[in-house]
């Protein structure tokens, strides 16, 4: 052994156990390698941060960004609300779940695909009865099983394909982890889904970490081509049901109809008023092509102030001036080609604003006038989308509610205009709101943009990371992400820990550590058996992968995989698919992967909770996953 071979191995061993130790973030620990790396003369200065243009960061980075697009946008629920069944066995209902996130991980980031599934485990949970957390835990397992079934699936395989190319070889395609890594997810799925859910222990829901702010009243306008229309009150209400919204109130025609018989049928214009929770607003919307009044209609005419006023109360003299200067020629039941063009406009400028909740405090200026009384729209560019009310339904339109202290504000305007707005009258911002508000033909593009560069990278067309490239751009200029959320789409963390250790790997090949290492198994361990050795890739991979980063595991196995198939002699493609699949089985520790995160407080979980679904799942993915390396990729 070499000084460098050393030294690394030094370094090495240190930042596993710093990953062990989870005291410190994964980005900081790779990152505090690669400088070790470079104080130390394993890597030349000038190559340090050579990661950062690998083609394999890129292309995470760039899926990300295509993901967040897919979500804003309401692709993914659309998708959700005709795969899923409204009425079903726990048993076909967890089938259609855990298979829904297999599938969307495999071409989203399988983080987002969990995130946006999450809400609806929680329902299917509470609809039969069930412990939270046996539908998280094989919600989170079947989304980390799909990613390994395309090359955008995760992390890991992009990785895994930077690796074969930069040995010489081609890049693997979009589709090659498919055959070995559909195999494994299917019976992964299948065995959750008939048995393994079961395993799962039965813990309460722990409190969670986010505040409740109860139930919104909102107003969304049901437009001519709503799927509402012609339905009955009472039809849309039990639609709603399970995304715990409630209709409560029905506006025709500018009067507010304030007990509609839930015989009542709906018609184009009308304006629904909701009761629902801030995290399922979105949802709602979507299900029936509904839009939030507030959002898309300008400040009603004086006309129409009027008439509404004559149901409500009197408005005073500042209101009705204000209505007066912002007065517009829009009205509810015609819409020329003009104003759709209008409205198109403002869509694309509400999208550069975020969504933020306030508090009205006590004394506050706010409290006892409305959104008309203080021209919320005009003096300050924002939306008032929703209220929350503790115990009280207002008969009033959201518009001309008067405000209370106590309220809490959906609001909807850029950051800056919304702080102004909270210090002028008495508000205190709580929290930003990922609030999803859908558009039909934002998900159409969304989807195409995503479909296109697949496409491109799976048949050869463009590298990956140029197509995927192409996708983001494409998506800034149709607006399915707007820019100024480009950036905040990509996980950081991530991107760096991934850039910092391509040197460091590649440290591992140049100083010969590599080698060392793939000697000491094929000699020592497995005695020159490849079939053993590759069975330890795959098993060591694994174990890694519980206890740290799977991408970090990925980029420290390659090069161990890549020297050891050297120096057997055989194929190096079998034994980078062994790293690929193991790197994508975490699922004995809470710790191993974002998705087993997200569920550790909503399921209630302890840390040794994952091991009894988990460990005979590993076991069933080594079982299936062993012999078809070998038919698939032979040695």
């Amino acid at each position: 052994m070499t000084i460098d071979q050393g030294l690394i191995l030094l370094i090495l061993g240190a930042s596993v156990g710093m990953f062990l130790w989870g005291r410190w973030r994964h980005d900081m620990v790779a990152l505090g390698t690669l400088l070790a790396c470079v104080l130390a003369g394993l890597v030349a200065p000038d190559a340090a941060f050579s990661g950062f243009g690998h083609p394999a960061v890129i292309t995470v980075a760039c899926v990300l960004v295509l993901s967040r697009g897919l979500q804003a946008s309401g692709a993914v629920d659309v998708l959700t609300r005709r795969a899923l069944p409204a009425k079903a066995g726990p048993l076909a209902s967890l089938a259609a779940l855990v298979g829904l996130g297999a599938l969307l991980s495999g071409f989203m980031n399988n983080v987002g695909a969990m995130a946006l599934l999450m809400p609806v485990a929680l329902q299917i949970a509470r609809r039969h009865n069930l412990p939270p957390g046996r539908a998280l835990m094989p919600l989170a397992f079947g989304t980390i099983l799909g990613g390994m079934t395309t090359m955008i699936g995760t992390p890991p395989n992009l990785i895994v394909a930077g690796f074969r190319a930069e040995a010489g070889g081609k890049a693997f395609g979009m589709f090659d982890f498919t055959p070995v890594g559909l195999a494994v997810a299917l019976c992964g799925v299948a065995f959750v889904v008939l048995l393994g859910w079961r395993l799962v222990p039965a813990r309460k829901q722990q409190a969670a970490g986010d505040f409740d702010t109860g139930a919104y009243l909102t107003e969304a306008r049901v437009t001519e081509s709503s799927k509402a229309v012609g339905m009955s009150l009472r039809e849309v209400e039990a639609a709603l049901d399970d995304a715990g919204a409630q209709v409560v109130g029905l506006v025709r025609n500018e009067v507010r109809l304030r007990t509609p018989h839930g015989g009542r049928q709906i018609r184009g214009h009308d304006i629904l008023v909701l009761e629902t929770n801030a995290d399922t607003l979105g949802d709602v919307l979507s299900r029936f092509d509904l839009k939030l009044e507030e959002s898309v209609k300008p400040e009603a005419t004086v006309e129409e102030k009027d008439k509404d006023d004559s149901e409500q109360t009197t408005p005073s003299a500042d209101a009705m001036q204000a209505e007066a200067e912002t007065e517009t020629t829009t009205a509810a039941d015609t819409q020329d080609a003009d104003a759709g063009e209008k409205e198109d406009e403002q869509t694309e400028k509400r999208e550069e604003a975020v969504l933020t909740e306030l508090a009205v405090l006590p004394g506050a200026a706010l409290a006892g006038r409305s959104a008309s009384d203080i021209q919320l729209r005009t003096r300050y560019g924002l939306n008032l989308l929703a209220v929350s009310r503790e115990g009280h339904r207002s008969r009033s339109r959201l518009r001309a509610l008067p405000l209370r202290a106590g309220d809490l504000l959906l609001i909807q305007g850029p950051t800056n205009a919304t702080l102004e707005f909270a210090s002028d009258f008495g508000c205190v911002p709580l929290a930003e709101r990922d609030l999803r508000i859908p558009s039909p033909r934002k998900a159409v593009m969304a989807a195409t943009i995503m479909a296109v560069a697949v496409g491109g990278a799976a048949f050869g067309l463009l590298p990956a990371a140029v197509s995927f490239a192409l996708g983001v751009l494409a998506s800034m200029a149709f607006r399915t992400v707007p820019p100024r959320n480009v950036y905040t789409a990509i996980d950081w963390p991530v991107i760096v820990l991934l850039a910092a250790l391509m040197p460091v790997a590649g440290a591992m090949a140049t100083t010969g550590t590599a080698d060392l290492i793939a000697r000491f198994l094929l000699t020592t361990v497995a005695q020159g058996n490849a079939v053993l050795v590759l069975g330890i890739i795959l098993v060591t991979t694994m174990f890694l992968s519980d206890l740290m980063n799977n991408a970090a595991t990925a980029a420290v196995m390659c090069p161990i995989a890549l020297g050891t198939a050297a120096a057997l002699g055989v194929n190096p493609d079998s034994f980078l698919m062994a790293v690929a699949i193991g790197a994508s089985c975490a699922f004995l520790t809470p710790i191993g992967h974002q998705n087993n995160t997200l569920i550790l407080g909503p399921g209630g979980f302890h840390f040794g909770d994952y091991w009894r679904l988990g460990l005979p799942l590993e076991a069933l993915v080594v079982a299936v996953s062993l012999p078809l390396l070998l038919i698939i990729w032979p040695l």
